[in-house]
């Protein structure tokens, strides 16, 4: 008996249940008839401090989103940082046979751990933003901050133990230094927020990796 009113309870219950979605649905489907214009679901659009939410259709949030299609500064700084990161990979690649200290040694791990995976992602964020056919020759790398000369590469690829150490940290500090303000010039002049964030992380990382490396030498 008692299993029996549970059943007919929990039928009760489903049946309630299936008719306040019913009205629901009825309703959405109401406004959407009257409005004619809202064919997904509503974006709650957050209001300012003290101010209420405010819902809007799908069609007006696109509108309303904020246009961050990538400018000249950002297409320069992705192109630049990929072969501005690839000279510091080719730096650390030196470490483990020439370096003596085993924090240079971890460093240029670090190092490598982290700018090949950024590598990789500003090589697809090229693909996905391709920049408009000019007809302008190629960048002038030699031209970017803290980049080491062919003499200073040289140099660096020729010693050894703690020569080696100290000429490492001397231009890797400089070529960090390079990066923080190549990046520190897109985040003033760049207009795509994924660039930004490109950016940011590398101002962050490259920056303690700074510090870091004064306390070294």
């Amino acid at each position: 008996m008692d299993m029996a009113k549970g059943l007919l309870g929990r039928t009760a219950g489903a049946a309630v249940a299936a008719a306040v979605l019913l009205a629901l649905a009825g309703c959405r489907g109401g406004e959407g008839a009257d409005e004619g214009k809202h064919d997904g679901a509503a974006v709650i659009a957050p209001g300012r401090p003290g101010e209420k939410a405010r819902t809007l259709s799908p069609d007006e949030a696109s509108r309303r989103r904020p246009d961050d299609s990538p400018n000249a500064a950002d297409r320069a700084y992705v192109q630049h940082m990929i072969e501005h990161h690839r000279q510091a990979l080719a730096m650390s690649a030196l470490v483990p046979t020439r370096a003596s200290a085993e924090p240079v040694k971890r460093l240029a791990e670090r190092i490598s751990a982290a700018q090949q995976p950024e590598i990789s992602a500003m090589q697809k964020w090229l693909a996905r933003h391709p920049a408009p056919s000019t007809g302008a020759g190629g960048h002038d790398h030699g031209a970017m901050p803290g980049m080491a000369s062919e003499q200073q590469l040289a140099e660096l690829a020729g010693a050894r133990g703690a020569e080696f150490d100290r000429l490492f940290l001397r231009l890797m500090t400089a070529h960090h230094e390079g990066a923080v303000k190549m990046a520190g010039e897109v985040l003033a002049g760049g207009n795509n927020g994924a660039v930004e964030e490109m950016a940011n992380e590398v101002v962050a990382t490259q920056s303690a990796e700074i510090h870091r490396m004064r306390a070294m030498g």
